[in-house]
């Protein structure tokens, strides 16, 4: 008896362990970085039912966190928040910043938010500076791609910590997901809410797997990439003024999005 409350106490000892000190940031204290979000979204890239007018393509404002290993804005092949349904669906923040608030302040997860403008063409760039910590080392966000019923894209959890130091530049192709809450096929689908809610998926030049699909380009083996992000880390001499957050007029509904 006494031996195997001995052995249940060690092992309990052994699960509560580190796994290993490669998920452990030993980095300095607070990093910065410019983030750029460039769209790739061109009419000679992706032809089909490329939105030119009511409303042409663009991209909605740029919403992210910087966060620990608890917290998930959105994941794939998972459920979308209401937040991220909202965002992905309409372009309204206001629900996903109560949910990142609200982690922030319940499990200290989040560290901060940041934002960039909107982008009004399906090519171009927006950009912004993010902060990040030890304890906060991840990086996501959301663009929503307008027009679409609830599609988007985004970068879920990357880490800008590799052991005791910060990544100096990291870029990353981004390609559309469906959040699953909508049904529409194509840019300009009406509204149409998926019942029940589905989860978020990847949009592939084969899936879904319907000649209606805007992104079904049978003959490619994989889409180009519809966006880019580039993050690079600012020197002390280049520290600045944090980014002020984007806080401007809609002009009409759904086209330009705002985050206040």
């Amino acid at each position: 008896k006494v031996l195997w409350t001995l052995l249940v106490s060690i092992l309990g000892c052994a699960s509560s362990l580190p796994v290993g000190d490669d998920s452990i940031c030993t980095a300095e204290e607070l990093a910065k970085y410019s983030i750029i979000f460039t769209g790739k979204w061109s009419q000679t890239a992706f032809p089909k039912q490329y939105p030119l007018y009511r409303p042409p393509a663009q991209w909605s404002s740029l919403l992210g966190v910087t966060h620990s290993p608890d917290y998930s804005m959105w994941k794939k092949n998972e459920y979308a928040s209401n937040g991220v349904r909202d965002f992905a669906e309409k372009g309204e923040a206001w629900v996903l910043m109560k949910e990142i608030e609200e982690a922030g302040e319940k499990i200290q997860s989040v560290h901060g938010i940041f934002s960039a403008p909107a982008i009004s063409s399906g090519t171009g760039q927006t950009s912004t500076e993010l902060e990040v910590h030890p304890r906060h080392p991840l990086v996501s966000f959301v663009v929503r791609i307008v027009p679409s019923p609830d599609w988007f894209v985004g970068i879920d959890s990357l880490n800008l910590c590799e052991g005791d130091h910060w990544v100096e530049e990291v870029s990353v192709d981004l390609f559309p997901y469906d959040a699953g809450t909508d049904s529409g096929f194509t840019f300009s689908s009406p509204n149409f809410a998926t019942i029940p809610q589905d989860t978020v998926t990847e949009i592939t030049c084969s899936s879904p797997s319907h000649p209606a699909n805007s992104f079904y380009y049978p003959k490619l083996k994989i889409l180009p990439p519809i966006a880019q992000v580039t993050m690079v880390k600012l020197k002390k001499s280049q520290l600045g003024l944090p980014a002020p957050f984007l806080n401007g007029q809609a002009k009409s509904n759904e086209i330009i999005d705002t985050v206040s």
